[in-house]
């Protein structure tokens, strides 16, 4: 840190290493800026330090999830609450269909997503709800294959990240962001299914699509995460990051207790 209170780029990689971030590894990064505190030169000194944590044969990959094109996702919901149909019809008809290559990811997920999404050199995946952007050598093995209608199963990014033994830095985040708790949920027996909706351009031509997935349901992840945390065997690291308490999991460990304990607790 200097001496006027912000930290630096050295700094955060010096502590990432520390925390176990290890170089040519993979890492999915649910992050908070806010509680990092002020950086000398700001996220996207944050995203070097990771990289360069990882070195130049590691891959970052981040959730760049959309829910700005759907009408069946929380964020509409909220959106038109004390809307008439009227209203709602026309919040319907203004839903840009997804595009990888320039829709911004939801602004709830962070800065970090973003800065990264428009990194030169990074990939997205296809899905229009739940895409995942990558950097680094591996990031087209990450992202490929991304079944539209798998949001967060065996045809995502998660699970190639699962086979890949990466890891999740949560960095100033709490486990209600862990995404890969989600894998968790398709590798129950006979999880619940939903129908979701979204648009999409489909050769050229907006419309709205309609799918069948797995109920994604993430209100019980900080509960999941403590007893994870609290279950010993050095599971999960933590430490702090500039000004966060963060933490450190492999991705297999992580989505392989949530299987269990759904099926105990769910």
């Amino acid at each position: 840190m200097t001496g006027t209170g912000v930290h630096t780029e050295r700094q955060l990689g010096t502590q990432l290493a520390a925390l176990g971030v290890e170089p040519g590894g993979f890492l999915l990064v649910h992050a908070s800026l806010r509680a990092v505190g002020p950086v000398a030169g700001g996220g996207a000194a944050v995203l070097r330090a990771v990289r360069e944590a990882l070195g130049p044969d590691g891959t970052v990959v981040v959730p760049a999830f959309t829910a700005r094109n759907s009408d069946t996702s929380s964020a509409y919901r909220e959106r038109v609450r004390l809307l008439g149909e009227a209203g709602r019809a026309a919040v319907r008809a203004a839903m840009p269909p997804y595009d990888a290559e320039t829709m911004p990811c939801d602004a709830g997920l962070g800065v970090l997503p973003e800065l990264l999404r428009r990194s030169p050199g990074a990939m997205r995946s296809a899905h229009p709800q739940t895409s995942f952007a990558a950097l680094g050598p591996y990031a087209e093995k990450v992202v490929s294959g991304h079944r539209p209608d798998c949001h967060l199963g065996e045809d995502s990014p998660l699970a190639r990240l699962y086979d890949l033994r990466a890891r999740v830095l949560m960095l100033g985040t709490g486990f209600g962001t862990c995404t890969a708790f989600h894998l968790g949920e398709y590798r129950v027996a006979r999880p619940p299914r939903r129908t979701y909706r979204c648009v999409v351009r489909d050769g050229g031509v907006r419309r709205w699509w309609r799918y069948e997935d797995v109920a994604l349901d993430d209100r019980d992840f900080a509960a999941l995460g403590a007893e994870l945390e609290r279950s010993g065997g050095g599971a999960v690291r933590s430490g702090v990051v500039g000004s966060a308490r963060c933490r450190l999991v492999e991705v297999a460990e992580a989505v392989d207790f949530a299987r269990r304990w759904f099926a105990r607790n769910r």
